[in-house]
């Protein structure tokens, strides 16, 4: 009976495209799975093939040097390039002067805010946890049972809390991958919504909990607290956001 992950998620594990937890899952399956090792081993075998073939051809001398005749500026256009580049001299010297002033004296400024980059790895990662199956590692309601259940497998321990009499009921944890590194998820529901809080370890000062902002129909929030950085994402409202955030901080 053929293996129903042999091919595309072997591709997946191959081009590094699977989390942390699922390329573990997948490395213990091979263990007991010929067909999925044999798929691996092939397609290792492929990009090494690719590599080897240097499927390149070189551009001519002579057509090189035909480019670079083409590109090469005229006398009028070189002394044009060269007189606005003076002109816009002083206005460049002050803008470097000012972001020199700003570095120095305002230390929040140079870490700017998040990144499109990674609200959208945020987002992502949220809309990847409510496919069947992926919500959780541990799903427990008990702070005591999620908490042990990240020993071993992070390199630090998350802030683990059941805030069920204020709303947000506690629903289990599980690993996910942000901006390249094994971070902590505890998902809480409220009113039949989830809500991810990632978590990792930073050595940022505390930081106010930011107001709330949305994209894509999902509202995000993020703070610093007492040597972990939290990110919490969900469709929930932006005040049920905040007031999830103000426990954590209690």
């Amino acid at each position: 009976m053929r293996c129903e992950l042999s091919g595309s998620v072997a591709q997946a594990y191959l081009d590094g495209e699977l989390d942390a937890q699922r390329a573990v899952e997948f490395e213990q399956h091979l263990g007991t799975c010929d067909e999925c090792a044999e798929s691996l081993e092939s397609g290792k075998a492929l990009r090494s093939s690719l590599q080897a073939a240097q499927l390149y051809e070189p551009a001519p001398v002579a057509l090189r040097a035909r480019i670079r005749t083409h590109m090469r500026p005229t006398a009028r256009e070189s002394f044009v390039a060269r007189l606005v580049a003076l002109r816009w001299l002083p206005a460049t010297a002050s803008i470097l002067l000012l972001a020199s002033v700003l570095w120095l004296v305002l230390p929040g400024w140079r870490e700017g805010p998040r990144t499109d980059v990674t609200t959208g790895e945020l987002i992502d990662a949220h809309i990847r946890s409510l496919q069947a199956g992926h919500l959780t590692d541990v799903a427990s309601t008990d702070q005591h049972t999620v908490k042990p259940w990240f020993a071993g497998k992070l390199d630090f321990a998350p802030p683990v809390h059941d805030f069920a009499n204020e709303g947000f009921p506690l629903l289990g944890g599980r690993l996910d991958v942000l901006g390249g590194k094994t971070v902590a998820a505890l998902v809480y529901g409220r009113r039949k919504h989830f809500i991810n809080v990632f978590v990792w370890p930073t050595q940022k000062a505390d930081t106010s909990i930011h107001a709330p902002a949305s994209r894509q129909g999902y509202q995000y929030t993020d703070w610093c607290h007492e040597g972990m950085e939290f990110n919490a994402v969900s469709d929930v409202s932006a005040s049920d956001l905040r007031d999830l955030a103000q426990l954590f901080v209690k």
